[in-house]
């Protein structure tokens, strides 16, 4: 007998009366240090980050959701039998499959003769997106997060001393201290578990804490550490009662701190709490009726700011120019640039937009996802195609914000759009695909949308203008025949295979991909020097002829040089090679 498949809803009030169990808090502890925990010894290896990517591995918004669930009741924190605590296991990963499975469902109910006779795409359909959203990769590391609040909210610092009291420094400060704490907590609780009773393993220990213990490992004033807890506590009263599907919002994402009641806090996971500090404030600062305003501006500014500090580590002070107007006459502007690189023959014109994806889009409703798409990302590439078309024109004046104008050499060989957002914007890579309407001309190429994570990370790991200008002319080159879940993931791909493509073909990447980019970016958080990736595009030819002339020529601000490092660069490891001996 056909079993017919549950509805979703049905499954989501299953998985709610579950996790309002008594003791299930025990189950999320367990969870969280199966697939968010990373063991390793002096540093992070490929092979310590691979169970990361494992099939069985639940994502933090699943975590997440079991965490909102049970926050609608309280907190009961005794130990389950362990029969029960294994059902409990059990159960979760089976109705988290299932909810899955019914989103995968609903792609295919769309999937009708009569909508693919009209040229229906299901791939811009809401349920597609949605199903990709919620699954989505996440769009920074936990370091970038609280590195980046900084210097988003570094000019509202005022209101934050004001109305939270404390700055948004000392802010980062407690949660870096929270981290530092539940990292050494969780070693210590792993290792206990060995000399406890069977009846007693719990990791939940791990993920518990208090003020003194957080004096234990930090030197910050008390009443700052008890202000900056109390802002990431859900508000009084609220037990996140509107909780009723995984793209509601879950008010334990915004608040990720649980109250107990022994004057003690429950974290489970500390990427949400570094996520917060970068995505909370804004709500504060924007029901601040006579601050919204300056708040916006200041957020505005940030995108643009940090974006031209980062292309300025690549390609140097004077080759990065912010706030370019375009005029074509005295008094007639007609295009704005944020961010203006110039390289030899080649150029970088990045629009930068701060806008985020509202909860109706996540939920799949068409037409949201469509106006916030326009709004986020469309925008801003009509906005750079259109100055992109005057760049290259002497007939129009570039002029900075002091009204000076700007003397630059006007004939460019490719011109590169880059749309930069501020925020997490859920499967940005996978909407670009779906929604961005856009033209290739034979000087500007394929838009390359991505956010401030993960220009930054780009411009971590490629630090000279061949390097950076080389992975940019192939990325956008091959923008309609490479495809991933995550920008991120092709740049990994490219530093450890060197991307490159026959005319001929399509690729498609998986996530695990990303395990060498990730290594090099958390042992640069943990303060060890070894960013690069071992034998990769970075090293591998690094003694070899080519590679020294390569190293000579890197920063060359010269097109014909560009071209010849473009060239050595698509080479190949044995072509590389034998090239190297016969010039050797």
């Amino acid at each position: 007998m056909k079993i017919e498949a549950r509805n979703e809803l049905e499954i989501f009030k299953d998985l709610e009366e579950l996790c309002i169990s008594p003791g299930y808090a025990h189950i999320i502890a367990y969870f969280c240090h199966r697939d968010n925990a990373i063991h390793y010894s002096n540093k992070i290896s490929v092979e310590d980050m691979s169970q990361q990517f494992s099939a069985e591995r639940l994502i933090r918004k699943e975590i997440s959701t079991l965490i909102g669930l049970m926050y609608k009741k309280e907190i009961i924190l005794s130990i389950p039998e362990p029969d029960i605590f294994q059902e409990y296991i059990d159960r979760t990963e089976s109705l988290l499959e299932e909810i899955h499975n019914a989103m995968k469902m609903s792609i295919v109910d769309v999937i009708t003769e009569s909508n693919l006779s009209n040229g229906f795409n299901p791939l811009k359909d809401g349920s597609a997106l949605r199903e990709a959203i919620f699954y989505s990769d996440e769009s920074a590391y936990d370091f970038q997060y609280l590195e980046l609040s900084i210097r988003k909210y570094s000019k509202d610092n005022d209101w934050f001393i004001r109305n939270k009291g404390y700055s948004i420094e000392q802010a980062g400060n407690v949660i870096f201290a929270i981290s530092k704490l539940q990292n050494n907590k969780i070693n210590d609780v792993f290792n206990e578990l060995i000399n406890k009773d069977i009846n007693e393993w719990s990791m939940l220990p791990a993920f518990i804490f208090n003020v003194d213990d957080i004096l234990s490992v930090s030197d910050i004033d008390i009443d700052i550490i008890q202000s900056v807890i109390e802002s990431f506590i859900p508000p009084a009263g609220m037990k996140n009662k509107d909780f009723s599907t995984v793209d509601d919002f879950n008010l334990t994402n915004a608040y990720p701190i649980l109250p107990l009641k022994d004057s003690s806090y429950l974290l489970f996971q500390y990427y949400s709490l570094a996520e917060a500090l970068y995505e909370t404030p804004f709500f504060w600062l924007n029901n601040d009726i006579s601050y919204r305003n300056i708040a916006g501006k200041h957020r505005g500014n940030f995108t643009e700011e940090f974006s031209a500090e980062r292309l300025k580590l690549v390609f140097g002070d004077n080759r990065v120019f912010t706030n370019i107007d375009i005029f074509k006459s005295k008094k007639e502007k007609v295009g704005e640039v944020d961010v203006l690189v110039v390289f030899a023959n080649r150029a970088i014109i990045l629009q930068a937009k701060s806008k985020k994806l509202t909860i109706p889009a996540r939920k799949g409703n068409n037409n949201f996802l469509q106006k916030d798409f326009q709004k986020a990302i469309q925008e801003s590439y009509d906005q750079a195609f259109s100055c992109a078309k005057l760049l290259g024109d002497s007939n129009y004046k570039l002029c900075d914000s002091e009204s000076n104008e700007l003397k630059i050499s006007r004939s460019f060989k490719e011109i590169y759009l880059f749309c930069v957002i501020s925020d997490h914007y859920p499967s940005l890579s996978f909407q670009s695909r779906q929604f961005l309407k856009y033209t290739k001309t034979d000087k500007i190429m394929s838009p390359f949308v991505i956010d401030v994570f993960t220009l930054d990370v780009i411009t971590e790991m490629l630090q000279t203008p061949l390097y950076f200008l080389s992975y940019i002319n192939r990325r956008t080159e091959y923008a309609d025949r490479i495809c991933a879940a995550h920008e991120l993931t092709i740049l990994s791909y490219h530093l450890k295979y060197n991307l490159w493509m026959d005319d001929e073909y399509n690729i498609m990447l998986n996530d695990d991909i990303s395990v060498y980019l990730d290594a090099a970016m958390l042992n640069r958080h943990k303060d060890i020097q070894e960013l690069v990736i071992p034998n990769s595009i970075l090293t591998k030819y690094k003694n070899t002829a080519i590679g020294k002339i390569i190293q000579e020529i890197e920063s060359l601000e010269q097109p014909r040089t560009i071209d010849l490092g473009f060239m050595l660069l698509l080479l190949d490891e044995n072509t590389m090679k034998e090239i190297s001996i016969n010039i050797g």
